[in-house]
């Protein structure tokens, strides 16, 4: 998929990935709109991807309320069009420190669910992540359903698993963990960037390793 003049719009846009995204996309022509909850962090990234020559808009919102969401689709539209181009990617943890799922309270499960940007706790079962990765394992499903439903419609529906990242979020779920070892937001973002691309060679409905070797050829 050609990346310049696609109007992009990239959830959870203020921080880590979803920052890291929001300026390579940018760096490649896209016309970015990005929406978080907090609105210095947003800011301060449409001004850096600005200041780079980039086209960025900030809307600050929260996606989890379901009131807010046609109202961001709509101010989106306006500013860069009809999108082309929908990363889903915010998520939240829940209350910290994180529960086993046996204690988790059955509000927490519906602020976990985002689209698009998934993680390897969907398919391991690691004890105290429990509706972090119940809402990932859901929303897995979730995007082979749409696969599925929209097969013909022409809209592909990708999941990627950026494996772990030097984030916040991953510094408050394991404080502890060597950051050394962690990947940088930046470096999925470029991958990400090559799987957008490359998007047509996917089956529908994929769940994608950002790293794996048959993404990277």
């Amino acid at each position: 998929m050609n990346i310049r003049n696609a109007a992009v719009l990239i959830t959870g846009g203020s921080r880590g990935l979803g920052r890291a995204l929001g300026k390579a996309l940018a760096a490649e022509g896209g016309r970015i709109v990005l929406v978080a909850r907090s609105r210095e962090d947003l800011e301060q990234t449409v001004d850096e991807i600005r200041r780079d020559g980039g086209e960025a808009y900030a809307i600050a919102a929260d996606i989890a309320d379901k009131n807010a969401i046609h109202v961001i689709a709509g101010e989106a539209a306006a500013l860069v069009g009809p999108i082309d181009i929908l990363i889903q990617n915010a998520s939240v943890l829940g209350p910290l420190p994180m529960s086993l799922l046996l204690d988790t309270d059955c509000e927490d499960f519906e602020r976990g669910l985002m689209i698009g940007i998934t993680s390897d706790a969907s398919v391991e079962a690691y004890p105290g992540w429990g509706s972090y990765s119940v809402s990932k394992a859901a929303l897995d499903h979730m995007m082979r359903i749409f696969a599925a439903e929209l097969a013909d419609t022409g809209v592909q529906f990708l999941t990627l698993d950026p494996g772990e990242m030097d984030t916040r979020m991953h510094a408050d779920a394991m404080p502890d963990a060597d950051r050394s070892a962690l990947a940088r937001p930046e470096t999925a973002a470029v991958q990400i960037l090559e799987i957008i691309r490359k998007a047509d060679r996917f089956s529908n409905g994929s769940r994608l390793g950002v790293f794996q070797k048959e993404v990277e050829q």
